[in-house]
């Protein structure tokens, strides 16, 4: 049984809007003052954009946090030196480094499904660079129960790409059918996941007030919706 990393297990969405608040009232003057939910959602539209730029080898992982810092502050009349703006990024990351938690549903959804599935093998599938993702998973007390994190900057390939679901197959030596994958995205995710041969689980979390747009698409047939993880044993029991 392989996860998904931020917003899945680790509530990502909520630690970055702490991260951002804190970052925009220690900026101070039109940058702290500026609406909030607007400025939440400009901010994760920017890591989308440059997060992807990094995944596909267009600009290095320190890059695409200096890319970020200066598009955010850009607006302001805010013109930043490379150092500068890496610097503004380190102090979002305090705050969000600080505020790295597990979804409610995490604990209680692994223990009935190591109960219900005896033997039952875990590990993560993450785009994103493997020494950050193992932080979290460190701080979050998740390290220790997955035997394999796949990480698309130590493999060189990103999801929703067939052969990062079949590098993770292949790292606990299982056929991709014997494997079942859990995100939070549709696209990226559990289609990726069920195009590469998986059984691919959707969580439908619902960010929205974090700045997190409503997926659309059409969900495939093999795709099984979750709307908690605590429904993750009843949906393998039922395939």
């Amino acid at each position: 049984m392989l996860f998904d990393l931020d917003d899945c297990l680790m509530a990502h969405s909520r630690a970055v809007a702490i991260g951002l608040a804190r970052a925009r009232a220690e900026t101070g003057g039109a940058v702290a003052a500026a609406d909030d939910a607007a400025e939440l959602r400009r901010w994760r539209d920017l890591e989308e954009h440059h997060y992807g730029r990094w995944l596909t080898g267009e600009i290095d992982f320190i890059e695409q946090r200096r890319e970020r810092a200066r598009a955010f502050l850009a607006p302001f009349g805010i013109v930043p030196t490379p150092d500068e703006a890496l610097a503004w990024f380190d102090r979002y990351m305090v705050g969000y480094r600080a505020s790295w938690s597990l979804f409610d549903d995490v604990l209680p959804a692994l223990g009935a499904l190591e109960e219900a599935v005896r033997g039952i093998r875990l590990g993560v599938i993450t785009n994103g660079d493997l020494a950050f993702q193992t932080e979290k998973l460190e701080a979050i007390g998740l390290a220790d129960r997955m035997e394999h994190v796949i990480a698309s900057g130590e493999v060189g390939v990103a999801k929703p790409a067939a052969a990062i679901f079949e590098l993770a197959a292949s790292a606990f030596g299982v056929p991709v059918a014997s494997c079942a994958y859990v995100g939070d995205r549709l696209r990226t995710d559990a289609t990726g996941a069920d195009a590469a041969g998986m059984l691919g689980l959707w969580l439908e979390r619902p960010l929205e007030t974090l700045g997190v747009p409503v997926e659309a698409g059409i969900v495939p047939p093999g795709v099984v919706r979750l709307t908690s993880l605590l429904d993750l044993p009843s949906a393998l029991a039922a395939i």
